[in-house]
């Protein structure tokens, strides 16, 4: 009963912030940006919250610990270092600094305004809403796999319940909504990853970190070695593809178009790099221990009869912890869940409403009627995500995996080539995307997409992007220097671009 309990509080939270949100969004940059004016702490945890989801907690702690043991957390290690501290340090003030002067809000209209090229908006829009959508549908799925496992109700129940929440409080209060959420949702992120951790090592199965990995050594020495049984390459692409692969993402990169200053960004990569840390570092480091809890044997799905990794974590949790503890993990679950979908939807629907509709479709359309638009968009997101997730058969690991490689390797190098050089062109650019999106779905086609291929495609599908673009722009007609200094300043102009220096911080 205290379960239910603790669900229904927070949900009830959810849609109390939304309709508090409701009464401060009067626009569509409230709406989608909360007014550029979100300070360090809230911004910080909007990536974080963001960045780990149910999919981490299910699909990636689980399959990934099973596979390669201690060694996964080396993830973790990437995601906290490339993925947070970098990305914020490399990013967060020039995307900040350049959408700021081009008064853009969304990664399509930087395309179409960086490379003065609306079909590219309207391609890269379409990439968004469409490749989102089966990440959407991996965090149903990891939530919806706990709170059957936990609470003994249907997957469908789960899933149907989780959309109806997310629809209200996203709908009703936008960005503004989600980072408050977001920042209560941290909060409660990191109690519940050091209860995880804290009851999954004392438990006598584990016997604390020693006697946990000397457990694990009888089963295979690989599992405590510095790289799992899984292997190197496996383990290395997936560290590319979830750490780097953030910085090509829209629904991450949103979050420095929103950020206050100069100054918040300082506080915001600290907090955002610990935060990784200890929840990326929790969920792998405790997933890792999975065979000791499931003596050695894949869980079972009761209702197709097969092996199933995405409910290792699940089963793991109900062992190790005290079940009035259970409420507080099915709340951290569902806050790294209510968070990703959020940005996901919010993301999403701006593609479709600002970018398409008010931006080619029908430019004339008033601010009030973007915001209807936006806000049936995200109605429309959420119901088509939950399809996907209840007719879908692949697992976490794969829907998630194959979703974020693609926009990553789209978007990743005509991003970040943008931002920092002025010799990147307009058919870089088009090469880049395509050759990104090409590559992830070609090879998802041809050697058939699973959770063992996904990441390592998404990890190439990234690498031949970021050098494709470049090779184009240095044999393709360049942008006069007079529009390079309206997208740059004419202040940074530099003779022969940017050079390699300049996308590294000065100091770390």
């Amino acid at each position: 009963m205290m379960k239910f309990i603790l669900i229904g509080i927070y949900v009830a939270m959810l849609i109390g912030v939304g309709i508090y949100s409701m009464r401060k969004t009067s626009s569509v940059q409230d709406f989608f940006l909360g007014g550029r004016n979100i300070g360090p702490w809230m911004s910080a945890f909007a990536y974080g919250t963001t960045y780990f989801s149910a999919v981490i907690f299910i699909g990636y702690a689980g399959g990934i610990g099973w596979d390669f043991g201690i060694s996964a957390t080396w993830i973790a290690v990437g995601n906290a270092f490339l993925g947070s501290y970098l990305a914020w340090r490399v990013l967060a003030k020039r995307t900040r600094a350049i959408t700021h002067r081009l008064n853009v809000s969304t990664m399509p209209e930087f395309f179409e305004r960086r490379y003065n090229s609306r079909a590219l908006k309207v391609l890269s829009a379409i990439v968004i809403f469409v490749f989102l959508v089966p990440y959407s549908a991996s965090v149903y799925q990891g939530l919806s796999y706990l709170f059957e496992q936990v609470l003994g109700i249907p997957f469908i129940y789960c899933m149907v319940g989780m959309a109806i929440v997310t629809g209200i409080y996203i709908i009703l209060g936008g960005y503004f909504a989600m980072a408050i959420t977001d920042f209560i949702q941290g909060i409660i992120m990191i109690g519940g990853i050091c209860l995880m951790i804290f009851y999954v090592l004392r438990n006598p199965i584990v016997n604390g970190i020693s006697g946990g990995i000397e457990s694990l050594k009888k089963i295979d020495p690989q599992l405590t070695g510095p790289i799992g049984p899984g292997g190197f390459y496996p383990l290395l692409s997936l560290v590319i593809l979830t750490s780097l692969g953030s910085w090509g993402l829209p629904q991450m990169i949103h979050k420095f178009y929103a950020i206050k200053d100069d100054a918040s960004v300082k506080r915001a990569t600290v907090i955002s790099t610990l935060f990784a840390l200890l929840v990326a570092g929790g969920a792998y480091f405790t997933g890792s221990f999975g065979r000791l809890f499931l003596d050695n044997k894949l869980p079972i799905d009761a209702v197709t009869g097969n092996a199933n990794v995405d409910m290792i974590m699940p089963r793991l949790l109900e062992l190790a912890l005290p079940e009035v503890l259970m409420g507080v993990i099915l709340i951290l679950v569902l806050s790294a869940s209510m968070s990703t979908l959020s940005s996901l939807v919010l993301v999403s629907s701006s593609a479709i409403s600002m970018d398409l509709i008010k931006g080619v479709l029908m430019p004339n359309l008033s601010k009030k009627n973007v915001m209807l638009v936006m806000r049936l968009l995200c109605a429309l997101f959420v119901l088509v995500s939950f399809v996907i997730a209840v007719t879908n058969k692949a697992g976490i690991l794969t829907l998630m995996s194959f979703s974020w490689g693609t926009i990553a390797g789209a978007f990743l190098a005509p991003f970040l080539y943008g931002l920092y050089w002025r010799g990147t062109t307009k058919m870089g650019a088009w090469s880049g995307i395509l050759s990104g999106l090409g590559t992830s779905l070609i090879l998802a086609i041809v050697g058939g997409l699973n959770a063992k291929d996904a990441p390592i495609i998404g990890a190439i599908a990234m690498a031949v992007s970021l050098l494709v673009v470049p090779t184009v722009s240095l044999f393709t007609k360049k942008y006069s220097e007079e529009y390079l200094d309206e997208i740059y300043g004419a202040e940074e102009k530099k003779e022969d671009g940017v050079s390699i220096q300049d996308l590294i911080p000065k100091r770390f």
